[in-house]
């Protein structure tokens, strides 16, 4: 079984399997979660965002922690590269780009990003002054070639770790909040955003947007299956309201082989009463972190319940990130 992150808005839960049953562990109880990465390759080194707490590391599985990176208002965006679990890229709030090449030791800004000409756009609606990375994913095919989603107002690009940066494209989606790659895939780009769905087979230069079947076009988790890049999930609301309130409204969908979306929420809880779902996948299926529990579904269409206790506190909250590695 992997080990699993789950962040919640206010504490992180590390999640293993023992024999066939899951057990929840608390970890790392603090204000604010805003994301969290770890990679196979260094399963017990995990990295939280947070607000006013920086960057929190651990590299022992959640046990311990400290200050990796203390900057910005909030750290809203981790990730770490598939080429080498030494290098990690972080994404704060004002939009600032960071690279660690030493496993978070130490960190140097990528410059020139709040520079682009789409910056004087950049807006988070909730906060209208100020504006966040909201994800960024590295191209399987070259380390140095990123996607980085600003939230709200623009989707960018860097071809050499973020010497220089690409603007917005033609077409692409505004409001990005996840965004995916696939290895099998070259070239392939995917993106969950508050605007629909989208994806590109060029590198970002030029965008599709299917839509068949996907009645709920705010979008927000979004996981590919490993062994398949057709292999789609996405969870969707009719607004923001509705995804991002512990009482709101929310589905999951993946994309059938026809290409058409087909909600599959085959035994999810739902879909009044649950957030948006957080989604990740691994080699042994898809995973749903929900404010009513985690789950999985081995094909993205049936899901079971993971989580063996899910206190009523954990029901309340909106889950914030979601890491499945080892």
């Amino acid at each position: 079984m992997p080990t699993i992150y789950a962040a919640l808005d206010d504490r992180l839960l590390v999640i293993d399997g023992e024999g066939e049953e899951w057990l929840e562990h608390e970890r790392l109880v603090t204000n604010d979660l805003e994301c969290v990465a770890s990679a196979t390759g260094a399963a017990d080194r995990v990295f939280v965002g947070t607000v006013g707490e920086g960057l929190q590391r651990s590299t022992d599985g959640g046990d311990a922690w400290e200050t990796s990176l203390h900057i910005g208002d909030r750290v809203t965006a981790v990730t770490v590269s598939p080429h080498d679990p030494e290098t990690v890229w972080v994404g704060t709030e004002p939009s600032r780009v960071y690279r660690s090449t030493d496993g978070g030791e130490s960190w140097e800004e990528r410059p020139g990003l709040a520079d682009l000409p789409s910056a004087e756009r950049w807006s988070f609606p909730p906060r209208p002054d100020t504006h966040h990375v909201r994800w960024i994913v590295v191209d399987p095919d070259d380390p140095d070639r990123l996607y980085v989603a600003i939230e709200a107002g623009a989707l960018v690009r860097t071809d050499d770790a973020g010497e220089t940066w690409q603007d917005h494209p033609q077409g692409g989606r505004r409001d990005n909040h996840t965004l995916r790659t696939h290895p099998d895939a070259p070239g392939r780009v995917y993106t969950a955003a508050g605007d629909g769905y989208a994806e590109s087979t060029d590198g970002g230069d030029t965008w599709s947007y299917p839509q068949d079947g996907l009645d709920h076009r705010y979008v927000w988790g979004l996981a590919v299956d490993p062994a398949d890049p057709d292999a789609v999930v996405v969870s969707a609301a009719s607004g923001a309201y509705a995804a991002h309130d512990p009482d709101g409204t929310s589905y999951v969908y993946q994309r059938s082989d026809s290409g058409a979306w087909e909600q599959a929420m085959d035994g999810l809880p739902g879909p009044e009463g649950i957030a948006r779902a957080v989604l990740d996948a691994h080699a042994t299926g898809f995973y749903a972190l929900t404010n009513q529990g985690l789950y999985h579904s081995g094909d993205g269409w049936g899901w079971e319940l993971c989580t063996l206790s899910w206190p009523s506190e954990y029901r309340h909250q909106v889950p914030s990130g979601l890491a499945v590695v080892g």
